[in-house]
C-alpha cells in the first residue's frame, strides 16, 4: 500500500512538472490575457468581472502591452478610465516604447491624456525617439494636447535623439499654418528656448526662414531669436 502511495505521489509530480515544462498557462495567466483582450475590444462588462476576480492589471501580452496600453491604442476612453482607477500603471511602456501618456500625446487623445495626467505620470519616460509626449503633439498639431501638457512640469526644452525640441519639430515638421503658429506661440510663452539649435547648429529661426514661415519667424524674432 505504501508503495502505491509513493507511486501516486511521483506520478502527480511528473504531471505537474510536465505541465510547467510544456508552457501550459495557469488560470491566472489566462485571466490576465483575457483582460488585455477585453480592453482591446472595449468589453467593459468582462473587464470589470475579470478585475473583480483578480486579473493582473499590470500583466502584458506578447507585444508588451498592458490592458491600459491596449485600450489606449484603440482610444477606448471608458476602458482607460476603468483601468486607471483600478491601478494601471500610466508609465508602463510596450515593445514600441509607447506608454499611455506618450501615445495619447502623439495621437491627440485629449481625454485619455487628461486621465494619465491625473495619475501623476513620469515625464522622464521617453518614446523610441527619446522624446516626451509634448514633442510629437507639437509636430502633429494637437493644439489642445499641447495646452494641457504645458500646464504640467514637462520639460519644454527637452531634446530628443534627432536633436529636436518641441519648438524645432513644430517648425521643421509642420506646414507653418495657423495651428502650428499657435503652438509656437504657446511654446515661446512657456519658456521654450528660441535659440536652442538642432544637432547641426541650425536654429529655429533659420529653419522658419528656410521654410518660408514668415509669421513664425516674426514670432521668434519678437522673442529674441537669432540665427
Amino acid at each position: 500500500m505504501r508503495m502505491l502511495r509513493v507511486a501516486a505521489v511521483i506520478g502527480l509530480l511528473v504531471v505537474v512538472l510536465g505541465m510547467a515544462m510544456s508552457g501550459v498557462a495557469s488560470p491566472s495567466t489566462d485571466r490576465d490575457q483575457t483582460l488585455i483582450g477585453a480592453a482591446e475590444r472595449n468589453d467593459l462588462a468582462l473587464a470589470r468581472r475579470l478585475l473583480k476576480e483578480g486579473a493582473g492589471v499590470q500583466a502584458r501580452n506578447a507585444q508588451g502591452r498592458t490592458a491600459l496600453m491596449a485600450a489606449t491604442y484603440e482610444h477606448h476612453i471608458e476602458m482607460v478610465k476603468l483601468l486607471i482607477e483600478s491601478g494601471a500603471d500610466v508609465n508602463a511602456q510596450d515593445a514600441m516604447q509607447n506608454s499611455p501618456l506618450l501615445l495619447a500625446g502623439a495621437s491627440g487623445y485629449l481625454d485619455i491624456l487628461r486621465m494619465t495626467l491625473v495619475a501623476d505620470p513620469d515625464f522622464t519616460v521617453y518614446n523610441r525617439y527619446g522624446g516626451t509626449a509634448l514633442i510629437p503633439a507639437c509636430e502633429r498639431g494637437h493644439l489642445d494636447v499641447v495646452k494641457e501638457l504645458l500646464k504640467t512640469s514637462i520639460d519644454v526644452n527637452h531634446v530628443n535623439r534627432l536633436g529636436w525640441t518641441a519648438l524645432l519639430e513644430a517648425i521643421i515638421l509642420s506646414d507653418g499654418g495657423p495651428t502650428h503658429q499657435a503652438i509656437v506661440g504657446l511654446l515661446v510663452a512657456a519658456g521654450a528656448d528660441v535659440n536652442l539649435a538642432d544637432h547641426d547648429g541650425v536654429t529655429p529661426l533659420r529653419h522658419a526662414r528656410q521654410k518660408g514661415y514668415k509669421v513664425i519667424a516674426d514670432m521668434l524674432l519678437s522673442a529674441g531669436a537669432h540665427e
